[in-house]
């Protein structure tokens, strides 16, 4: 009863909702698609373009630059309500508010990737952990020579699994975006939170649900606990939290058809080889869609919606990075040590390392100034500057 819009990725997913729905509609539909060109990401606007063309909807598309990213921020912390870690939410926001003067709803691909497995992570961690398996009694002398290569290397890869292959998949796995060598959960954290942070802060109480999560379903196989893991927190506590704030910022409503319980229910009872086959994620739904969606959308690599923030915060939003966490206002709240995030941020700009930690900083920080503003300015030797409890994660 009111126009409705696609949001396009470029992905398999809302690729697939479009073409669905194309099908059957009465009126002319329209798509929605936001994209950048810059190094290391890949532009979705092209793939969402050829999606639009091949089902003949009327197309729209924008990018933003790193000073509409960087202006919105306390925006966009004030619309989430709650410092959540989700640069593509400023994105989202952007495209929305493209959205809004045409359609009153929108539809996207969300859950499609928890369902089916769709994330480039999924298959690591099996293909890791099938390397544990046989490696036996061996893994704790691999870690060592994983570790002496990557001094060598310096590869992100290594530096991220390496360590784990001596892990228990208990013990690291923490959601898709989350692992023990995030810097709060590592001991890096050590050198940036003061004392009392560290005393107030509790790491294990901030692990514990999603242990009870993975124990809900320790008898099955390890991909089905990550996907049960990822779609009770993940996709609802983030993924789906953004996506609703940002299009409600814009007054518009969004649908996401793919978690329809049913699909849902059925992608579940799958066995897991249906999801990923060899190298290959979401196996099953890429062969379903082989005739619907365009070869060169349904076999490219997965890139999620990119949004090029690592490099803006080295780059064009630096001194502005620099300034908000090593503000005064920042430093009296009694959180950080000053020398651990002057490191943090020195490292951060020469490797490119961390710019999702110091994302969450910032929001953690703009989310004080937005709903705590009495909190400001009181050194952490007054005891009162860290409120109590304190659980701090990735997100």
């Amino acid at each position: 009863d009111v126009p409705v819009g696609f949001l396009l990725s470029g992905g398999v997913d809302s690729t697939a909702v479009l073409g669905f729905a194309a099908a059957k509609a009465q009126r002319p539909l329209s798509s929605f698609t936001l994209g950048f060109k810059a190094h290391g990401i890949t532009d979705e606007r092209p793939y969402a373009r050829l999606a639009a063309k091949t089902y003949g909807v009327q197309h729209h598309e924008l990018t933003i630059t790193a000073d509409e990213f960087r202006d919105f921020m306390p925006d966009y912390v004030w619309h989430m309500e709650e410092p959540v870690c989700e640069p593509p939410a400023i994105a989202l926001y952007y495209v929305s508010r493209l959205a809004k003067d045409s359609v009153k709803v929108l539809l996207s691909g969300e859950g499609g990737d928890e369902a089916f497995a769709g994330y480039q992570n999924y298959r690591s961690v099996l293909w890791l952990e099938r390397l544990k398996r046989a490696l036996g009694p061996l893994r704790n002398s691999a870690f060592t020579v994983l570790s002496d290569l990557n001094r060598i290397l310096v590869s992100e890869k290594l530096a991220k699994y390496g360590p784990l292959v001596g892990v228990p998949f208990d013990q690291y796995y923490y959601g898709r975006t989350s692992s023990p060598l995030c810097l709060f959960n590592s001991s890096r954290r050590d050198d940036i939170y003061t004392k009392e942070l560290a005393r107030r802060s509790d790491k294990q109480q901030s692990l514990r649900v999603m242990r009870e999560c993975l124990d809900r379903v320790a008898k099955c196989d390890t991909l089905s606990r990550m996907l049960y893991l990822d779609t009770r927190m993940w996709l609802t506590d983030d993924l789906l939290l953004k996506a609703d704030k940002m299009t409600m910022a814009n007054s518009v409503e969004l649908r996401v058809p793919l978690l329809d319980h049913r699909l849902l229910e059925f992608a579940a009872s799958l066995p897991s080889e249906f999801k990923v086959h060899g190298f290959t994620t979401k196996y099953i739904a890429k062969k379903v869609l082989e005739k619907r969606v365009p070869d060169a959308i349904l076999n490219r690599r997965k890139t999620g919606f990119p949004v090029p923030y690592a490099s803006w915060l080295r780059n064009e939003m630096k001194d502005w990075l620099f300034d908000l966490l090593l503000d005064s206002q920042t430093i009296g709240r009694g959180y950080f040590e000053r020398k651990g995030l002057e490191d943090l941020l020195r490292e951060s700009v020469s490797t490119g390392w961390y710019s999702k930690e110091l994302f969450s900083l910032a929001t953690l920080e703009l989310w004080h100034r937005a709903f705590l503003p009495t909190s400001a300015g009181r050194g952490a030797s007054a005891g009162s500057a860290v409120p109590s409890p304190v659980v701090l994660g990735s997100n």
